[in-house]
This record gives C-alpha cells, sequence and structure tokens, in this order.
C-alpha cells in the first residue's frame, strides 16, 4: 500500500482503495518551555483495516504524537502543534475531544493514568455510558471487552487489586468497549506476560480482521507485534518521518539502518543480522523465530564459522559467561535473606512464606505471570511495601527496621512507573536528591549527577522537569536515581521499558558491568530474551509462592514448566533448540554468543564510583 522514503513521510500510492481513517501531515508539537518541537515533522496514513507499528528511538516523540491523534494535544495537554491530523475527515485542533472519543480509541502508555472507577465492570463501562448508549448495549460492549482481554471472572473487583498486567488489560477493554473505527495502543503489552501478550494481540488481530477498524500501535515488543502489521512508520531522533512501507520493505530491507538508529528490531532479526555479517546467506532477513529457523536449516555454514558449544549449552565467546565472577561469593553468607516473608496489600496475603538468599554480585530475575507477586516481593526486599520484623535483611540489617534514608545507602530501586518515584522540579535536582540526603559535598553531588545526566543521555535534560521527559527518558531517569547513589543492591522493576535499543542495551551492559564489579542485581521483567542473556539466576514466582529458583538456562530448559507458569521460551532458544543441519547453533541461547556486526561496539559503561558513606558516617 506505501512505499518506503526516506526523510520525508510516503502517503497511500495511486492505486490504493481502502477508505482513509487517520491523516497526519507535518506535526510538530512543542511542550510549554520545550525549545524545540517533539515531534519535528511527522506524516503518514493509516486506512482502514491496517495496523500501523509507529518506531522510533527513546525521546522522538511518539507517545506525544499519540496524544494528538484524539485531541488531547491541543484541547487538554498544554501543548502547541503544528501541521494537521484529521481523524475520519475531522481536524483534531478544531473538534472536541468529547466527538473524537467515537472515532479513537486511546490506551495509554501509563494504565494508571485512564482508570477512574471503582469496579472493572463499571471502568469498562463508563465511556460507552458518556456516549448515551442502551444500557444493554453497554452491558454487551462490556462483556466482550472484558471477556476479549481474560477479566471477565474478575469484573467485580477493584481496579487497585490488579497487578501493572491487570490494568493494562484493563485499559485496552475500556478502548474495545468503545468501538472506535481507530485504536491508537501505547506500549499495550509493556506489563504483560508472555501468555497475556498472547492473548492480545490474538484480539487485536481478530479485531482488525473485519477490516472496519484500524490500529495505530507504538510497542517495542516486535516479536509479538509484527505478525499483525501491515505497514511500518519510523521516526527519526527528532521526531520526522524517516521511513513509511511494508513489514519487508522496512523491518527487513532497512535494518541495519534501524539498528543504527538505535530502534528496536526482533529478536530474530538481530541475530540474522549478526549471523550474516559472519558470513551466512540469510536474505531475505528473518522476523520471527520460525524464520530464522527455516532460513538456516536452509543455508549453507559459512566456512569461517567457528563457533563451539559449551557444555552449559551456551557458546564460547572471548568474554566471560554471566555469573563466572561471583562464584566464590556463593560460599559466604547471603547479601539478602528471606525467611517465611508474608506480605499484605489491606486484607490479602499477596506472599505466602517465601524463603529466598541471594549472594553478592548475582544477577537475578524474578519472572512469572500477571499477579504472580513478582513486583510484591521485590518491594518487600527493597522496603518499599511495609512487612513483618525479621523476614528480611540486607547485609544483616532489618529491612523492616531501617529508616529510609540508611535504606537507601543499601538498595536502590526503580518503580515499575517511573512517575511514581520523581519528587524534585528538574532533572538534576532528582539525582542529586538521594546523595543530598546523605550529605555529600556539593561538589561531589555536581560531579556524579553530571556523570549519569552523560550516561544515559540526559545530559540536555538537566533543568526540565521530570514529568515532561518522554517515556524513555523517564525510565532512565528513575534508574539514573538508583544507581547515583553506589547502593551494593540495586531492584529494578522493568527497567527496559519504553526504552530504544540502543538505550536498553546501554543500562543492561551497565548493569552487568556493575554486577561484574561486585553490585547485586535484582530484576522484575516480562522479557524473557533479557533474562537469557543477562541472569545467571532465575526465580519464577507464582500465586505468592516461589515455584522455581535455579540458574537460568535449567529453568528455561523445561519448557512444559514454562507454559505452567504462564512464560514462554525466549525467541533465540525457540529458533535454534534442536537445529539439525547446523547443530553447533543449537545451544545458542543469547545474541551475546552470536557474532556482532557492529564493528563500532565498545565496552559496557562505567560509572564513576559513588561517594562512600558508611553507616557510622550518616547523621
Amino acid at each position: 500500500m506505501a512505499s518506503t522514503v526516506s526523510g520525508a513521510a510516503t502517503v497511500r500510492q495511486p492505486g490504493d482503495t481502502a477508505p482513509l481513517l487517520l491523516a497526519v501531515r507535518g506535526v510538530g508539537i512543542s511542550h510549554e518551555g520545550a525549545a524545540t518541537p517533539t515531534p519535528a515533522a511527522a506524516s503518514f496514513s493509516v486506512a482502514r483495516g491496517e495496523v500501523v507499528l509507529l518506531l522510533g528511538p527513546s525521546g522522538a516523540g511518539k507517545s506525544t504524537l499519540a496524544l494528538a491523534l484524539n485531541g488531547l494535544i491541543p484541547h487538554a495537554v498544554p501543548a502547541s502543534l503544528s501541521g494537521t491530523v484529521l481523524v475520519d475527515g475531522l481536524d483534531t485542533q478544531h473538534t472536541p475531544v468529547a466527538t473524537l472519543s467515537t472515532r479513537v480509541g486511546m490506551v495509554f502508555q501509563d494504565p494508571d493514568a485512564q482508570l477512574v472507577t471503582g469496579t472493572l465492570l463499571d471502568e469498562v463501562a463508563f465511556g460507552p455510558e458518556n456516549l448515551r448508549m442502551p444500557v444493554d448495549e453497554v452491558l454487551s460492549r462490556s462483556e466482550d471487552a472484558l471477556r476479549r482481554v481474560g477479566l471477565w471472572d474478575r469484573r467485580s473487583e477493584n481496579p487497585d487489586r490488579l497487578s501493572g498486567g491487570g490494568r493494562q488489560r484493563l485499559a485496552i477493554a475500556c478502548a474495545l468497549a468503545m468501538g472506535s473505527p481507530l485504536l491508537v495502543l501505547d506500549e499495550p503489552t509493556a506489563n504483560l506476560d508472555p501468555q497475556g501478550i498472547e492473548e492480545v494481540y490474538a484480539a487485536l488481530e481478530e479485531l482488525v480482521a473485519a477490516g472496519d477498524r484500524a490500529i495505530v500501535l507504538i510497542e517495542h515488543n516486535l516479536d509479538a507485534a509484527a505478525r499483525i502489521t501491515d505497514r511500518v512508520v519510523v521516526l527519526d531522533h527528532d521526531g520526522r518521518t524517516h521511513a513509511d512501507g511494508t513489514v519487508d520493505e522496512v523491518l527487513r530491507g532497512r535494518a541495519e539502518e534501524l539498528h543504527a538508529m538505535g530502534v528496536w528490531l526482533p529478536v530474530a532479526t538481530l541475530a540474522a543480522l549478526r549471523l550474516r555479517a559472519a558470513g551466512w546467506a540469510l536474505d531475505p532477513l528473518p522476523i520471527d523465530p520460525d524464520e530464522l529457523r527455516s532460513a538456516l536449516e536452509a543455508a549453507g555454514a559459512p566456512s569461517s564459522a567457528t563457533v563451539s558449544v559449551r557444555k552449559a549449552g551456551r557458546i564460547e565467546t572471548s568474554a566471560p559467561a554471566a555469573g563466572a565472577d561471583s562464584r566464590s561469593s556463593l560460599l559466604s553468607e547471603p547479601l539478602i535473606r528471606v525467611r517465611g516473608l508474608r506480605t499484605h496489600r489491606g486484607r490479602a496475603e499477596i506472599l505466602h512464606g517465601v524463603d529466598l538468599d541471594v549472594h553478592a554480585g548475582e544477577f537475578v530475575a524474578i519472572v512469572g505471570a500477571n499477579g504472580a507477586g513478582k513486583t510484591t516481593l521485590l518491594q518487600s526486599i527493597a522496603g518499599v511495601v511495609p512487612i513483618p520484623r525479621g523476614q528480611v535483611t540486607v547485609a544483616g540489617t532489618d529491612i523492616a527496621r531501617t529508616d529510609l534514608r540508611t535504606l537507601s545507602r543499601r538498595i536502590g530501586f526503580v518503580f515499575q512507573n517511573p512517575e511514581h518515584q520523581f519528587i524534585a522540579h528538574t532533572v538534576f535536582d532528582e539525582l542529586a536528591h538521594g546523595l543530598r540526603q546523605q550529605h555529600v559535598p556539593d561538589e561531589a553531588v555536581r560531579a556524579r549527577a553530571t556523570d549519569v545526566l552523560r550516561r544515559f543521555g540526559l545530559d540536555g535534560k538537566a533543568d526540565v522537569h521530570p514529568f515532561l521527559l518522554s517515556g524513555g527518558q523517564k525510565r532512565r531517569l528513575s534508574v539514573g536515581t538508583a544507581l547515583v547513589t553506589g547502593a551494593p543492591v540495586l531492584a529494578l522493576d522493568e527497567p527496559t521499558f519504553g526504552q530504544d535499543r540502543a538505550r536498553a542495551d546501554e543500562l543492561l551492559s551497565l548493569l552487568d558491568s556493575l554486577r561484574r564489579e561486585g553490585t547485586t542485581v535484582l530484576v522484575v521483567t516480562h522479557d524473557m530474551q533479557l533474562v537469557t542473556e543477562y541472569a545467571d539466576r532465575t526465580i519464577v514466582v507464582g500465586d505468592g509462592r516461589i515455584l522455581r529458583d535455579a540458574a537460568t538456562h535449567d529453568v528455561f530448559a523445561d519448557d512444559a514448566f514454562l507454559r505452567t507458569a504462564g512464560l514462554r521460551q525466549p525467541p533465540l532458544r525457540r529458533a535454534f533448540s534442536g537445529m539439525t543441519r547446523h547443530p553447533q547453533l543449537a545451544g545458542v541461547t543469547r545474541l551475546a554468543d552470536l557474532p556482532n556486526p557492529d564493528p563500532t561496539a565498545t565496552a559496557a559503561p562505567t560509572v564513576t564510583p559513588a561517594p562512600t558513606v558508611t553507616p557510622e558516617a550518616a547523621p
């Protein structure tokens, strides 16, 4: 329907007959106080029946642009808009949001921003009720939407009782119930477990199959999104339309270009880029694990291929295996000790007698289905939620008996939603706050905060209010606030949410570098490939209990268990497991074990050690 372009948008071609539902023409958006518009000049169109995937580096303005598609910008959000947005022929700058809401359904990056009522059923019914639909129609739409996302049986519960993934499903149901011809979904699966991602995309695929609806999808999980996508629109770092075309034209044909821009690609495509650079004949590039497997089975190995499989099932590389330099610490006393942990939310018990030890220098992933208790476990260890005394200790200190200032020197915590932890009026002050609480000298505070700003690509945002950052920038800031104090333990809830590929790689390399220097890293994530790449140990949580605690390789070797726990194999394991023609690839589970096509790649970034503040010296 459209062809690729570079530097400008491609609109529909002669002969296109599908009805045009959305037209974005030269749109630039400037927030109050911003020096430059973000996005700067976005242009694309969407026809009924299409799923259009909107990609771009963090900070390109994707989420901001989404707010303009339903009129929230400029009518509700203080920002100026240049260019034109037409929805079903209506100019959004001159059409009330109430009118546009009948044509555009929206799912925000943060689902909490749109949940307002007391039960799930009331929440989903709220929109149709405000359109003055008959009661029977409201109830029918609400039931259908809740069933599509697997929440009908919980319709009488308060949304506050849902996990982050559950609230994400509810927000999607609210958008579906409106029956709007255009759905705008901003990271709709970011907080969903692998099974939930499959179910949501199946529902979306069914929704657009009739041909009278369209979807604009902002998503980093391209392994799930690519299979339902018709067209891909890419914004560059400034928020200008860089490419607009089919999946084949953009994701396959311009993969190396997008990779260099820092845009997310499917894991199978990233693996294929590495293999092709090493001499494997992979053309066209595969998009999903099945395609990668088929392409490799059909291709001969290059004569220069020298990969060999280690006994543990990974590929030998010049770098030490994850966790190899921390094994001696496992013989010592655990840094984190959890005994009989029972955490409550209101009257409900979420964790049921959890026992757990974590040693210094481990990189531990905590995974599980939505509502399993992963985030509650992480928050309990970090002292973010109230817990009984004597159940969690860090370096011998009882978390329940420790004041927040002392606790922040022992463990740095990153919330699933970055905005939940921001307290200062500028990015610099947000980073400086923890150091100032520890009475670090001003000169050291400035040096340390400036270093983190530079490392996380925020050096031009020092004086900006944290709430005016993009979603990816907010996430980087939240991680920076945890790193800046130099705590020996870092606990991160979905640390790569909202990040482009380049920033996610940088962040994870940084965490791995810190781990190698002795920092203990705990990560809650739904990204199974991330777990495989970086975690030497994986804890699977289910129904408030630990279902399995073992080496990551051993956990993912049991496919039946993973499915029972609501999890799935990571893409590379699905692609390479049981490879027959090239058995040397059969044990590959990590991108890091494949040749790196980027000759400019450097070692993992490091962070200047934080000023040491001992408990005795602190007031």
